[in-house]
């Protein structure tokens, strides 16, 4: 995906007048809240790397393919073989090079009659060049961490909220055509709105009326190991109240190394507009080791975006921090 650093509102400075008074001391800040874990579920980490596994078996998950239809028929029945209700919402696209893509949300909902909310979500689609790479860049990519790591994580949790019953309603979101936008450099021209066409579509298109969440998660590229989670700067800029709760569980859970303090810059990714078009506050927990241009991992919008980028203790992290977060907010400690 194309990650540009956005503004969502401009900051206001107060300017003081040279001849005012000094201003008053300022009061002590008061003491954080200690992080308080509720009991909760123990995510397994080899059963989100199996479903990670599934989806790149079936190819490269471009729209308008046979593996991209099959994979989310796959990612609804999984789903629904869960226990949770599933809506696929489909919708047509424009391609920035031309012609229509056929994409389609998958929303599952677990206890869809609670009022209390929240969202994690993920994309399912992979990219249909390899742009990042010297070797067959016009060839589509497998999209192991660039995706279905995300996607992976959340079909856990469904496994999980089915065997450990929550008072919590959870809408676990699979974005559809997020990765197919226009990655050119030129200055001249706003391409951020060729990306995130699924969460685009279902920000204008809720799937229920009147539909809000407390919060959402977003997970991107989580799969690689030694992952390093910066705090996003959109995030942060729309909902650093959540980012703070969930980086204080992961670092009590003892995920610190990967979960830093470092705030990072703004992305284009789905929670963006998620909070300008839904007005819903969410997050976006991405990997940003820093260390190519892009400040992605080396293997991003590459042929080596398969099976062996990903590691079983990066998935665990983050799936642990938020089925944490799930049980910490139904436990009202979030």
């Amino acid at each position: 995906m194309l990650r540009q650093v956005l503004i969502l509102a401009p900051l206001l400075l107060a300017l003081a007048c040279k001849n005012d008074p000094p201003p008053p001391a300022p009061a002590p800040p008061a003491l954080p809240k200690a992080t308080v874990l509720s009991p909760a579920p123990v995510f397994n980490a080899d059963s989100a790397y199996a479903y990670v596994k599934k989806q790149v078996d079936f190819g490269p998950r471009v729209p308008n393919t046979p593996a991209h239809k099959k994979c989310g028929a796959w990612i609804a029945q999984t789903f629904r073989r869960h226990g949770l209700s599933v809506i696929e919402q489909n919708f047509k696209a424009p391609h920035y090079k031309g012609g229509e893509m056929n994409g389609v949300n998958i929303i599952a909902q677990y206890k869809p009659e609670a009022k209390q909310r929240v969202i994690l979500a993920a994309h399912w689609d992979s990219r249909f060049i390899a742009d990042q790479d010297k070797v067959n860049p016009d060839k589509p990519v497998d999209g192991a961490d660039d995706g279905a790591s995300g996607v992976g994580v959340l079909l856990e949790i469904a496994r999980l909220l089915k065997d450990n019953p929550m008072e919590l309603g959870v809408d676990l979101i699979c974005f559809d055509v997020e990765d197919q936008g226009n990655d050119s450099d030129d200055e001249q021209q706003d391409n951020s709105r060729t990306w995130c066409l699924g969460a685009q579509h279902w920000a204008e298109n809720l799937h229920a009326p009147n539909y809000y969440a407390q919060y959402g998660i977003l997970l991107d590229m989580v799969g690689a190991a030694n992952p390093n989670f910066e705090k996003e700067g959109v995030s942060m800029q729309a909902a650093p109240n959540i980012v703070n709760k969930v980086w204080n569980i992961a670092n009590v859970l003892g995920y610190g190394n990967a979960f830093v303090s470092t705030r990072g810059a703004g992305i284009t990714d789905d929670h963006y507009f998620v909070i300008t078009k839904a007005n819903i506050p969410m997050i976006d927990i991405i990997n940003r080791p820093g260390v190519t241009p892009s400040g992605f991992v080396a293997h991003w919008h590459t042929h080596n975006d398969k099976m062996s980028a990903i590691d079983k203790n990066s998935l665990k992290m983050v799936g642990q921090t938020c089925i944490q977060a799930l049980s910490n907010t139904a436990a009202g400690t979030f």
